[in-house]
């Protein structure tokens, strides 16, 4: 009777031990709890310590973190080119949507499962549709910019209880055959502009010979000119001279006379002619 007694005891004990604990519960800082009574969301909870009603309230913990998503998908271009595609999805639940989010998936893996996931797939698709595999590539900012606007817009249309934080294009393969082609491109355009640069810089020296030839002949025609001008000069000086001096002995004739007295050594003429007159002497 007594082992009876003392393992009745030790049961109740043990009963009143599990319904204090299980009236306790905390949700942590990174987490909010959903309340369910008898299988019914009936509340939230933040973080910290909870009191619940035993074996009728039950929480479930929901992650409000930050969390990353990755995809592949296979699409073509505008051009019909096949396309791997990797992005990535950052998205968090809303503190405040936690029970909405419980009530319509029962947790954020279904919630990923049934509305992210064919939105990613869809939107991805359908904004790469209208790239060329050339502008994808080239401009791969602004297509992870339309991608983000598409997938933001679609997940909001559906009002589902998660926020879209980024989108990011991890990686975009292209078939072997374009990127050999991409290869053979660049190399072409690489040769086109060094064609470009070695005929520039021949055009360059060309000018260069032409503006040192120029500078010659600008040097010969200027000594030319000065020469020319100098001969000039002299013979307009020397026509000068002899106008002044005709003029000096047109109005002056004993100049003449006088010019000869200047010049003579002071020796008398050995001949003379019959009927002459001395040097220098007029015979008047």
């Amino acid at each position: 009777m007594k082992r009876f007694t003392l393992g009745l005891f030790a049961f109740g004990a043990l009963a009143v031990l599990v319904t204090i604990l299980g009236t306790y519960y905390t949700i942590n800082e990174r987490e909010r709890g959903v309340i369910l009574r008898n299988g019914a969301v009936v509340g939230d909870a933040g973080p910290g310590a909870h009191l619940k009603v035993p074996f009728i309230d039950d929480v479930v913990t929901v992650s409000i973190e930050t969390q990353k998503q990755l995809y592949t998908t296979a699409a073509y271009t505008f051009d019909q080119q096949p396309t791997d595609i990797a992005l990535s999805v950052i998205y968090s639940v809303p503190a405040s949507q936690v029970k909405a989010l419980y009530a319509r998936f029962g947790s954020i893996e279904r919630m990923i499962d049934s509305v992210v996931t064919p939105k990613v797939m869809e939107q991805t698709k359908n904004v790469l549709g209208g790239y060329t595999s050339t502008t994808a590539v080239q401009n791969r900012a602004k297509l992870n910019n339309d991608v983000t606007t598409a997938i933001y817009h679609a997940i909001k249309e559906l009002n589902a209880p998660i926020l879209v934080e980024a989108v990011q294009i991890e990686n975009i393969d292209q078939s072997d055959a374009f990127e050999r082609s991409v290869e053979e491109r660049m190399l072409a355009q690489v040769e086109v502009e060094k064609l470009k640069q070695n005929a520039e810089r021949e055009k360059v020296q060309a000018q260069i010979v032409v503006t040192k030839a120029q500078a010659q002949a600008d040097s010969q025609l200027a000594v030319a000119k000065a020469t020319a001008d100098a001969t000039r000069l002299q013979g307009e000086a020397a026509a000068d001279a002899i106008r002044a001096r005709s003029k000096a002995l047109a109005d002056n004739p004993a100049l003449i006379e006088l010019t000869k007295a200047e010049k003579w050594n002071g020796a008398m003429p050995t001949t003379m002619l019959p009927n002459t007159a001395m040097p220098f002497f007029s015979p008047k």
